[in-house]
Formats: structure tokens, C-alpha cells, sequence
């Protein structure tokens, strides 16, 4: 969805949720957005979806620095944890209407964050069609959640980045990559920065060389050409694929962006 198509559509509702993956919180951010819907003074709720995957003493930081502009939610919707209070924040925040005119809620974020998980919640049932694949929501859709609320959701945001960035943010699936390999080896030097054990932990790979690891994983899942040559690209991949669908579950945490104090 562009930008352009974003901001009409929030200059017709009365609130918007944008929700983000835990795991990166600053990074599927839509700033953009954000600004936008805060110059015309619509109120943003930020719904961190995906909290289950992530250590509740970080969700606290990343309140305490998200939390200084919106209001914020932490939610994992899949597993129906927190979503009782998204009903109360919404209540909450809500412009006062008249009894006939439903408050109208643009449901926002890049591709992959949940969006459509959060809405079929939100209605009970399976309305919205889901899938751990980036963009597969194609069109936006007006729901009635109830008597007072109408929810659109809307197709991902897709940010101005590079391949390899969107790919990290889950905005792109690995199989649309010309090449994967840069965006694995990107993803696997940030977890060795910031948790240089997690990989041996999660793959039982010991390595400190992104393209080595790699290899030995390419061997350890058999992904081999003919004369045994690792397939480093299908390694890759799959890399990237367990990270944008939770099997990995590396988070970031605001000192990583330089938000808060040193851990």
C-alpha cells in the first residue's frame, strides 16, 4: 500500500492502530505515518504484536520509550494474550461520536505484523484472511467489529528500503530475493553482535563467520548440489524465513538503537 493510499485513508477515520512486531519494534515502525496522522491529530495506538516472543523486562523498556508519545499495547494476538485490554484502550481512546456514527479505525503497519490476525480477533471470527506470508493482504477492507466500531484493514506498508532491509523486517519474503544470501549474512552478523550465542543455541552451529555458518547449515539440513557443494542461497532462505515467521525469535531491545542507557 503507498504512502499516498495510507494518508487518505486516515484522514477519514477517527483513530488508527499501527501494529508492530516486538521483536523490532523501532524498526517496523511507520514513521511516516505516524507523522502524518499526528499533524491531522488523529490519535495512534501502538499495538506491539508478537510479545510472547520477547522477554517481558525488555516489552518494559520499549514502553518507557514508546510509550512517551502513544499510548501502547503488548499483545500477542495468535495466542490471544493481553487482547482483553485492547478492547479497554480502544474505548479508552476513542473519539466520542453520535449514536448512530460508529468510531472508524484504520488498522496500519507493514507487511507481516498481524494485522488481520488483530482484526479477525477483534470481529471473533476468521473475516480477514491470514498467512505468515509478507503482503498477503492484497485490498482494503471495511469491517464492522460491533455496534461502534468499524475497522479497516489495509494491505502492508511498504517502506522506501532496500531488498535486504525489508527481507529483515519482514516486509519481503526470502523467496522474492534475487539473491538472499546478503540479507541472511546481515541478520546473522547483527545476532552475533548483540547475542553471540543464539544461533549455536537455536541451530547447533558454532561459528563466528556468517558464510561458514551458512555452509554448515546448508550441510546439516542436506541442502547439497550433486557434488556436495553447500546450497548457501536455499540456507539463506530458510535463515530469513524462521526469523520473519517467529521459529527464530532474536529480538532487539532499545539500547541497540541507542534509545537507552547501555545494557
Amino acid at each position: 500500500m503507498s504512502l499516498s493510499q495510507v494518508k487518505r485513508l486516515i484522514k477519514k477515520v477517527d483513530l488508527v492502530l499501527e501494529v508492530v512486531d516486538a521483536r523490532d519494534p523501532w524498526g517496523t515502525r511507520s514513521i511516516e505515518v505516524e507523522r502524518y496522522a499526528e499533524k491531522l491529530g488523529k490519535p495512534i495506538i501502538l499495538v506491539i504484536n508478537k510479545s510472547d516472543l520477547v522477554p517481558k523486562e525488555v516489552l518494559a523498556k520499549w514502553k518507557k520509550v514508546l510509550g512517551k508519545k502513544h499510548p501502547v499495547i503488548f499483545l500477542s494476538v495468535a495466542k490471544r494474550l493481553g487482547t482483553r485490554n485492547l478492547w479497554k484502550i480502544l474505548r479508552n481512546h476513542a473519539p466520542q461520536k453520535s449514536k448512530n456514527k460508529p468510531v472508524l479505525v484504520a488498522v496500519v503497519g507493514i507487511p507481516n505484523v498481524g494485522k488481520s490476525t488483530l482484526i479477525n480477533y477483534l470481529k471473533g471470527s476468521h473475516s480477514v484472511g491470514t498467512s505468515p506470508i509478507p503482503g498477503y493482504t492484497k485490498t482494503t477492507t471495511r469491517l464492522r467489529v460491533s455496534k461502534w466500531l468499524r475497522v479497516y484493514d489495509t494491505p502492508g506498508i511498504v517502506p522506501r528500503l532496500s531488498a535486504e532491509e525489508l527481507a529483515l523486517r519482514g516486509a519481503l519474503r526470502p523467496e522474492a530475493l534475487e539473491d538472499p544470501v546478503p540479507a541472511a549474512v546481515k541478520l546473522i552478523e547483527l545476532i552475533y553482535k548483540e547475542k553471540p550465542s543464539f544461533l549455536k543455541d537455536l541451530y547447533g552451529i558454532e561459528s563466528d563467520n556468517p558464510y561458514q555458518f551458512l555452509e554448515e547449515f546448508a550441510k546439516k539440513r542436506g541442502l547439497l548440489k550433486k557434488g556436495g557443494e553447500p546450497i548457501i542461497e536455499e540456507a539463506a532462505r530458510i535463515i530469513i524465513r524462521d526469523w520473519q515467521t517467529g521459529k527464530n525469535n532474536f529480538y532487539l531491545e532499545p539500547e541497540d538503537y541507542g534509545l537507552l542507557e547501555e545494557k
